[in-house]
């Protein structure tokens, strides 16, 4: 066959050179010199692309780290005092944390309400009931002494969110359709409705006669309370389903463009926006996690796996932290009489993270028993976790992270309070909880000493009869026998 042209030749011999690299170098240098050079530029490219790819590393930032704003811990009221619970996150930084007294286990049931439906959010309390929405989109109203249910009102056909209470009302975002609805509180009434551009998971807000939230359309409403109107509207970097925070008049909240954002509560003016880090690959990552407001900062997890703070004046990312999984988990900040300023939030890798609020650093890391998909509430000296794998709820201590209380049910946010008692959410239930107290837990303990003591003297008392009967036994016994030794004498010892 023909070996081809001059091209062909050249090719070959190249080829055939370059199994030789000296004889290369000695006949075709400068070819030998590109080679090398094309080389080093691949190397160096595939280089470049690995840093720029690569799963970037945790930011800790001295500078924005050393503004940091300690505040004094909240003081636990003398007596147990009933509490409202009004929105999403007990306050409008969205903290998580009720400073109360004597709630902690043991806890007895009073009462459960069941429903079909999945709960996925939690309700809220404001004088003497609950209120929630259910996965269905079945808003209802709760006593919260008995669990009876007092209204109950189709809002949509897909819900996950919680209502948001103010003067006598409710206000309630939608999935599908996508609206946002008004009911009266007493009795459920609905008081207004407005369609809104994309669906809302963002638990509302409501300052000053304005209720704020964000929606899919990437865009963080405004809208007047008596109306709905709308007051302001502003598109962020992406589709918002992280309920907004507020603090010092400006709204707080992260998208799934990866950004968390500042606004202005009264303009709707962006006031900053700052990226994540991101999983690698050039991708970004996605706050699902509601942020919560102290300290200066603005705490949120991320899918991208991380924990973030940011300074919460410029939104400079002061530190991260790296947990193995994805964090959807809103989180608790709180400082106590007992503990330091502290971050406690939950993984998909199935851990409870405590960090330090200041620089990120762990205080202490265990085990949830589950991925822990919701967010985490604190009641007293007790941080609460649901797990989403077994569907169990946990108390840690705040401080040391021991863990004081397990319960069977349980899948996403856990507890809510109203200083007395908690109200436990579980996969479609409502569960009431009453601290025991130490009196009852003493006349509890006395009546089991009581009852161990009467037991133990019914036993002993059944012992002595025992040992009565087996004597009077063992008497007769020996007196038949004696009796039966003298007859024998008798008849055998005559003439």
């Amino acid at each position: 066959m023909p070996e081809g042209g001059p091209k062909a030749r050249r090719l070959r011999q190249t080829l055939r050179l370059l199994a030789h690299p000296r004889r290369l170098w000695r006949e075709r240098r400068w070819l030998a010199i590109g080679l090398l050079a094309a080389l080093a530029i691949a190397v160096v490219g595939a280089i470049v692309a690995y840093d720029s790819l690569k799963r970037p590393g945790d930011v800790h930032n001295q500078e924005a780290i050393n503004r940091f704003q300690p505040q004094k811990p909240k003081a636990p009221p003398k007596q147990a005092r009933t509490v409202n619970w009004p929105i999403y996150g007990l306050t409008p930084a969205r903290t998580r944390y009720l400073a109360a007294r004597g709630i902690a286990p043991p806890f007895r049931k009073l009462w459960r309400h069941t429903q079909r439906p999945l709960l996925e959010f939690p309700p809220i309390y404001v004088a003497g009931r609950l209120y929630a929405v259910n996965n269905n989109g079945n808003a209802f109203a709760l006593n919260a002494e008995t669990g009876k249910v007092e209204w109950e009102r189709q809002v949509g056909r897909l819900n996950a969110s919680s209502p948001a209470y103010y003067k006598h009302r409710l206000y309630i975002v939608n999935l599908e359709p996508a609206h946002i609805v008004k009911l009266d509180a007493k009795t459920g009434r609905v008081l207004w409705k407005r369609d809104l551009p994309g669906r809302a998971e963002s638990s509302p807000l409501v300052i000053d006669n304005t209720v704020y939230f964000g929606c899919e359309s990437g865009e963080l409403f405004a809208l007047n309370t008596r109306n709905g109107q709308t007051r302001w509207s502003t598109q962020l970097g992406g589709a918002i389903k992280a309920a907004p925070a507020y603090y010092g008049g400006k709204l707080f909240v992260g998208d799934y463009g990866g950004h968390m954002n500042a606004v202005d509560a009264k303009t709707g003016k962006l006031v900053w926006q700052s990226g994540s880090l991101g999983p690698g690959l050039g991708a970004s990552g996605q706050f699902y996690s509601t942020p919560a407001v102290a300290y200066g900062r603005v705490y949120a997890g991320n899918t991208d796996g991380r924990v973030y703070s940011y300074d919460s004046g410029d939104g400079e990312l002061a530190w991260s932290y790296s947990t193995g999984g994805y964090v959807y988990s809103s989180p608790v900040v709180a400082n106590t009489r007992h503990t330091h300023p502290t971050v406690y939030i939950g993984s998909f890798d199935g851990n409870v993270y405590a960090l330090n609020a200041k620089d990120g650093s762990l205080r202490w890391e265990r085990p949830a028993g589950g991925q822990v998909v919701g967010s985490l509430a604190a009641v007293g000296d007790i941080v609460y976790v649901s797990e989403f794998t077994h569907k169990t709820t946990t108390g840690f201590m705040m401080r040391s992270g021991r863990r004081v209380w397990r319960y069977p049910k349980g899948t996403y946010t856990p507890v809510i309070s109203d200083g007395h008692r908690l109200y436990l959410t579980g996969y479609s239930s409502i569960t009431a909880l009453q601290p025991i107290t130490k009196a009852e837990i003493r006349k509890a303990r006395a009546r089991r000493a009581a009852h161990r003591a009467a037991l133990a003297k019914r036993r002993d008392e059944a012992t002595a009869r025992r040992r009565h009967r087996a004597a009077a036994a063992e008497q007769a016994e020996g007196a038949a026998h004696q009796g039966q030794s003298s007859g024998r004498a008798a008849s055998g010892g005559g003439p």
